[in-house]
């Protein structure tokens, strides 16, 4: 069969599911910063990630593979000529120059659109039963970006796995912390789920040749789901823990927010399962907090919110505050919560003001 190709805006967290994709014998290109796009074409993509029953990080290197793996700039495609367009930036680029434009060019292409940005765009809380999607406007750094997509056409995929760029190392070396599964719901025409799950088998079939010679099964895989629901796995997971990292005068680790308190964390994690529920999800769409909690142990360092807010942001992603709109729709309200966001607001207001 003809590989697919695959257009990722973002290269830093979107290395690692571009990585997968080359693995399997499909073809990438990564939308990115110049700088980035010249070590990836000169270099490709450097994942390593742990690997269950093996010691140490298994280092993946995405020259030589099946696939090809490419890079460049918004000026350097069109979307037209891809079979699945990934979203990978922080949901507030998407609104800068260049990027804007070329997320308008994907709109109007009518290509599937997959997003694994922790902020659901607009264009798939259209998909959710009973949203009011004018009152979630004021979450967004600039939310008329999502009009032109079609929601038949667009779907949510959970970014669960953790991962980071080592500051020591070069800009296309991604490590895995947490090699969890990218959790991906379907979307509404099957033909575009045909091709979904295609990548999703692929990606299961891979197995990796170390420098030891050993044939191994790699972690990190697509999961497709039916439920739209599957994928605000990650809002308990994020108002629990990654926005509680925000504290008044300084960031702590994830680990913290979650284990200083347990059972207040528990609370907030299962409030907002029950929220999600609510809307229309089942409880086996979601984590249980016990796995959650025992996730969190191995997350020594504040979330990205948490340090984008500590070195300057003046804008994130606000899932804080989307959960807390979606509440109120919903005539619920939890203080912790509210706690949370008045203290990304805070931060965000005190960056505005010093720029």
């Amino acid at each position: 069969m003809t590989p697919l190709n695959v257009l990722i805006l973002g290269a830093s967290y979107g290395s690692l599911l571009a990585t997968k994709i080359v693995l399997a014998g499909h073809n990438a290109k990564m939308i990115c910063l110049p700088a980035e796009a010249d070590l990836f074409n000169a270099e490709g993509a450097i994942i390593r990630t742990p690997v269950k029953g093996r010691d140490g990080l298994v280092e993946i290197r995405t020259s030589g593979l099946a696939g090809q793996l490419s890079a460049g700039g918004p000026a350097d495609c069109d979307p037209a000529d891809f079979d699945l367009v990934v979203l990978a930036m922080q949901e507030p680029q998407y609104s800068s120059p260049g990027v804007r434009d070329l997320l308008q060019s994907v709109a109007k292409s009518g290509v599937p659109c997959m997003s694994i940005m922790n902020m659901p765009p607009l264009s798939f809380m259209k998909r959710l039963p009973n949203m009011d999607i004018d009152s979630l406007r004021v979450c967004y750094a600039e939310s008329t970006v999502w009009d032109a997509f079609d929601p038949e056409k667009f779907t949510l995929c959970s970014p669960d796995p953790q991962a980071f760029r080592p500051p020591e190392e070069n800009l296309n070396v991604l490590q895995v912390r947490l090699p969890t599964n990218f959790k991906a719901a379907a979307f509404h025409h099957e033909q575009d789920n045909a091709m979904l799950r295609r990548l999703q088998a692929d990606i299961e079939a891979v197995r990796f040749t170390t420098d030891d010679g050993a044939e191994i099964e790699l972690p990190v895989k697509l999961k497709v789901h039916d439920s739209v629901f599957v994928p605000l796995a990650k809002w308990a997971m994020l108002v629990a823990g990654n926005y509680r990292c925000v504290q008044k005068d300084e960031m702590r680790p994830i680990q913290d927010a979650v284990h200083h308190d347990l059972e207040q964390s528990r609370e907030i994690y299962n409030w907002v399962v029950e929220l999600c529920v609510s809307l229309g999800g089942a409880p086996a769409d979601f984590v249980p907090f016990e796995k959650y909690a025992n996730a969190a142990q191995s997350l020594g360092s504040p979330s990205s919110a948490a340090r984008a807010l500590a070195a300057g942001a003046k804008n994130i992603e606000r899932v804080d505050k989307l959960v807390q709109t979606v509440a109120a729709q919903k005539g619920s309200q939890l203080p912790s919560l509210d706690e949370t966001v008045a203290l990304v607001d805070g931060w965000l207001e005190k960056n505005r003001a010093g720029s």
